[in-house]
């Protein structure tokens, strides 16, 4: 269970330049081939109520417009993949490393400059540099203490007959297929069948994680699996002594504490789509979901919040999000236990 429920600043690396965090705009060195635009096309698999604020204090401080599309981040990923080189999208700005992921294993994404990938600790990024990790988020039991008196030792717990009916989970949702992805990667697809059709069984279906959080604020369901920062939102909304719920987290190493990142790609290179993603990674950006959406900062020199638990606290499995790029497969399994 969280203390301070979840952090600080991620441990950065030691070679990570500060000097390279300094400014919210400056673009790096660009190459004769870079496109001069004054315009965007960004594909945003995040809620619009979440980046929205941020994507228009990028062009009133840059003069850069930004179209924005919002959808599901596998539902724009599919996107990408069937419009391929003819796509007008810019960014791909993703939910999780997964659905970033597939689209830069179908090659529909540049690799970014070392001045971008170093704003970040390595573990963050794309292992062939072809996306980078904007905001850190946890994925986290949230419950009803009143009918949960203990967080269970692991997700797989939720497979016992004594959770039908009581745990919310969202299929559709791209954090919650990562979260699969890699529960297949570390356990395989066997036992992550097994466990996808006791969900099956046992879960109550809703389409995101705010629909969840919200089903067990109104006692609806006892617990749900969520990403971190949906509770954080709504303690700010109604006050933290408001709410029904908790958060927790299970045993340590298990996949259900996964640590995954929103990131971006660059679909189509230009200086404006480089100082989008450069933007993000800035002091305004990354303060930004400090303040605005309990996220936490994936640069030096930007605290965290103070209620969250530092991530190198955290009990999260051991895996590369490089290895989360395996959508397909995972879409297969949750096809195949009949939860989508």
């Amino acid at each position: 269970m969280l203390k301070k429920i979840i952090a600080a600043a991620i441990a950065a690396a030691a070679a990570i330049s500060l000097s390279g965090c300094a400014t919210d705009v400056a673009l790096p060195e660009e190459s004769p081939t870079v496109v001069e635009k004054t315009s965007i096309v960004v594909y945003a698999g995040r809620s619009e109520s979440l980046v929205q604020p941020i994507i228009d204090q990028f062009t009133e401080d840059t003069g850069i417009t930004v179209e924005v599309r919002y959808a599901g981040s596998a539902e724009l990923a599919a996107q990408l993949l069937e419009e391929g080189e003819n796509s007008p999208a810019d960014v791909f700005f993703a939910q999780d490393a997964g659905a970033l992921g597939s689209i830069a294993k179908a090659g529909l994404m540049t690799t970014l400059p070392d001045e971008i990938l170093g704003l970040v600790p390595a573990g963050y990024s794309a292992a062939d540099g072809k996306w980078v990790g904007v905001s850190g988020r946890v994925r986290v039991l949230v419950y009803n203490p009143e009918k949960v008196a203990a967080v269970p030792s692991s997700v797989f717990d939720l497979a016992g007959p004594e959770w039908q009916g009581r745990i919310g989970i969202a299929p559709t949702n791209a954090s919650f297929q990562a979260f699969v992805t890699a529960m297949r990667i570390l356990h395989g697809e066997d036992k992550t069948l097994e466990w996808l059709q006791a969900m099956k069984t046992n879960a109550v279906i809703y389409p995101k994680n705010s629909a969840i959080l919200e089903a067990v604020e109104t006692k609806t369901v006892d617990a749900g699996l969520i990403n971190h920062y949906y509770w954080f939102a709504r303690g700010r909304e109604v006050g933290f002594e408001n709410l029904t719920s908790k958060l927790g987290q299970f045993q340590a190493n298990d996949v259900g504490n996964l640590i995954n990142a929103a990131g971006v790609g660059i679909v189509t290179d230009s200086s404006a789509a480089r100082s989008f993603v450069e933007y993000l990674l800035g002091k305004t950006g990354q303060q930004y979901f400090v303040d605005e959406t309990s996220e936490y900062p994936l640069i030096t020199g930007v605290e965290a919040g103070v209620d969250l638990t530092p991530l190198d606290q955290i009990p999260a499995p051991e895996i590369d999000l490089s290895d989360l790029d395996t959508l397909e497969e995972t879409l297969q399994l949750i096809r195949e236990a009949g939860l989508i």
